[in-house]
């Protein structure tokens, strides 16, 4: 099963470029499944209807997401009500949402999980515990399990990585915005990457226009942040899983730049 991994899908630019590249790179690559990170997808902060069904209509399958997901009350309403929309796992369970899906595609059940670093960001329940509670739920003939861990330091992901070396078929970072490359299959047969950068507009500040945050950081005043537009890419990885076992035996970089020069909102 090939399984394309999108990352943090940022606002109107970045949905525009899935519109845009989506249809013709999953044709090309023959990919099966497609996982995207929405977080980032309305406005900047949080998700609404309109916005996830203009996702879908791209080809983005299942949704995760991260701290932002609850920044629009119609957000949080989507989490009890989608099963192709999840949150990172380690909230309190009080609240609405779940933290994995499972889906089949062409016959193959597969499991998608998220979590939430905890290094540099809310004091949530332990992500590593989390998982071990998840991975307990999970049946066990569902043996492709990819994994969103939403997390901020790299130490803590590339730890989480090694936790889940052989129980998982991929740990792929997201939050950051910016794709790294330390791309590679785990002893065990996890794929696993930091982070998988963003969806979004190139010329600025993980997303935002670039003046606002260099004024911010010579100031140190908070200001306004406004999506930035333009060209923008498609960041994301490519994974080869063993239907039968799980294990990863191929994993791939994803970076595309598509041309655009009009303007819009930031919505």
């Amino acid at each position: 099963m090939r399984i394309l991994f999108i990352g943090d899908i940022i606002s109107k630019p970045g949905r525009k470029a899935l519109r845009e590249g989506l249809y013709d790179l999953r044709s090309s690559r023959d990919i099966d499944l497609v996982i995207g990170n929405v977080e980032n997808a309305a406005g900047i902060f949080g998700i609404t209807d309109k916005v996830i069904k203009e996702i879908k209509s791209a080809g983005v399958d299942v949704m995760t997401s991260g701290n932002h997901v609850w920044d629009k009350r119609e957000g949080i309403a989507l989490l009890d009500t989608r099963d192709d929309i999840i949150r990172p796992a380690n909230y309190p369970p009080m609240v609405p949402g779940k933290g994995f899906t499972i889906k089949e595609y062409n016959g193959i059940r597969v499991a998608v999980i998220n979590i939430q670093g905890r290094i540099f960001m809310t004091p949530i329940d332990c992500p590593f515990r989390a998982m071990d509670d998840v991975l307990k739920t999970i049946p066990r003939d569902t043996v492709v399990r990819i994994v969103d861990f939403h997390a901020e330091a790299t130490s803590e992901k590339i730890a989480m990585g090694y936790y889940l070396d052989g129980r998982v078929s991929a740990v792929i970072g997201t939050h950051t915005h910016v794709q790294t490359a330390d791309e590679r299959i785990l002893s065990l047969g996890t794929a696993y990457l930091t982070d998988a950068g963003m969806t979004g507009p190139i010329d600025s500040v993980i997303g935002v226009k670039k003046e606002q945050i260099i004024d911010k950081f010579i100031t140190g005043i908070p200001t306004r942040m406004n999506v930035a537009h333009g060209d923008s890419m498609i960041n994301g990885v490519m994974i080869d899983v063993n239907d039968n076992t799980g294990k990863a035996h191929a994993i791939e970089r994803i970076h595309i730049e598509i041309r655009d020069n009009s303007q819009g909102g930031d919505f």
